[in-house]
């Protein structure tokens, strides 16, 4: 910012005879010169806002940095003329990383990108690095979630395990360890969160026995038998004071070559690319498809953020078919690019059932859409 120099007064005409110059436009000079500074320092300041960006747009079936995006071993596997693509979006700011107003401004006239408040993306008290690293973890649920949903969609059985991820109270932290694979609660194998819960119930302040998976050097486990208590928790449940997670056992193992992108959303279009991968022909003929979606293990698709900005990326990729998460058809609503049709879709079954009519030559403008 360049500033002015105040004007001179020499020739300024004197006053009642006074020989001494005016020093009012000397104020009034150094009023604006604060002012503009004022202004510079309030354009720069960081923001807590972050902009959401179209990012980059990977064939699940292809290839990245030279790598296949997926590939798969232990039972056979075709190729596909199909292009699937996974859509990502750049998040600018946030956490130590915070924008400032000038791009703030520059995002509000720029109709591909978006505008949010930062804990909507970064919840407050939370590092950049951590959110790096939960979105991490994410991508890697998200990649074992495909894989069950996939598997649940061609009717293939595999195991499921519940094991302690970490401990939300002291209850049973000298019981259980995380890791602990859960296998059976008095006698009775564990085989859902669901039957878990009611099996705590049944037992009320009862102290239990829990059969455990645990490791027990590297590469090698052993079956332990617990004694665990419960707590009472929300509306009268039996808590066990741990947080779990699911782990799975797979008859196929799957590999993904996805680097440094985080995140969920891209769990729909790998379950649908492994899915292509294990039955013959292709999924969608030869045409380029492009979606997003978190999955759960029974393939249901969940809502998304910065579905505006991935149908962007995939419009200039080149998709003309865009799977939309049910729950998103509100944030489509006017941002769709021009000849880019929109496919809603609720569940695995109902993409993979839109991409087979596709390849038979419906025409993906009849199928339901978000308008």
């Amino acid at each position: 910012m360049h500033e002015q120099e105040p004007s001179s007064t020499k020739d300024a005409a004197p006053t009642l005879g006074a020989s001494v110059p005016s020093s009012k436009p000397v104020k009034t000079t150094i009023a604006g010169t604060l002012a503009l500074l004022l202004v510079g320092l309030i354009l720069f300041l960081p923001t807590n806002f972050v902009v959401r960006t179209p990012g980059p747009v990977l064939n699940t079936l292809g290839e990245y940095n030279d790598k296949e995006l997926i590939t798969i071993s232990g039972e056979k596997s075709y190729q596909s003329d199909s292009i699937l693509d996974m859509t990502t979006i750049y998040v600018q700011g946030g956490g130590q990383n915070r924008v400032s107003t000038p791009v703030i401004l520059e995002a509000l006239i720029n109709p591909n990108k978006d505008i949010v408040p930062e804990e909507t993306m970064i919840p407050r008290g939370v590092t950049s690095e951590e959110r790096g690293q939960a979105n991490d973890s994410m991508m890697v649920s998200s990649q074992e979630l495909s894989i069950a949903a996939a598997m649940n969609e061609l009717g293939h059985e595999y195991k499921t395990w519940l094991e302690v991820a970490d401990f939300s109270t002291d209850t049973n932290k000298d019981s259980l360890k995380p890791g602990d694979r859960l296998l059976a609660f008095e006698g009775k194998p564990v085989t859902s969160l669901d039957e878990l819960k009611t099996q705590l119930d049944d037992r009320g302040d009862q102290t239990s026995t829990m059969a455990v998976q645990r490791s027990s050097g590297k590469d090698s486990t052993k079956k332990v038998d617990v004694k665990v208590s419960t707590a009472p928790g929300a509306e009268g449940t039996r808590q066990l004071g741990v947080f779990l997670s699911t782990s799975f056992d797979f008859p196929i193992d799957v590999k993904f070559g996805v680097e440094e992108v985080g995140g969920p959303s891209a769990g729909t279009m790998f379950a649908l690319a492994i899915i292509d991968r294990l039955t013959e022909g292709s999924l969608a003929g030869d045409h380029h498809i492009a979606g997003t979606g978190e999955i759960t293990a029974d393939g249901e698709v969940g809502a998304i953020g910065g579905i505006a900005q991935k149908m962007v990326a995939a419009k200039a990729d080149g998709a003309t078919v865009f799977l939309a998460p049910a729950d998103n058809c509100s944030d489509v609503a006017g941002r769709v690019p021009k000849g880019l049709n929109i496919v809603k879709i609720a569940t695995l079954h109902e993409a993979r059932q839109a991409l087979e009519q596709i390849a038979q030559g419906t025409d993906p403008a009849t199928l339901e859409s978000c308008s």
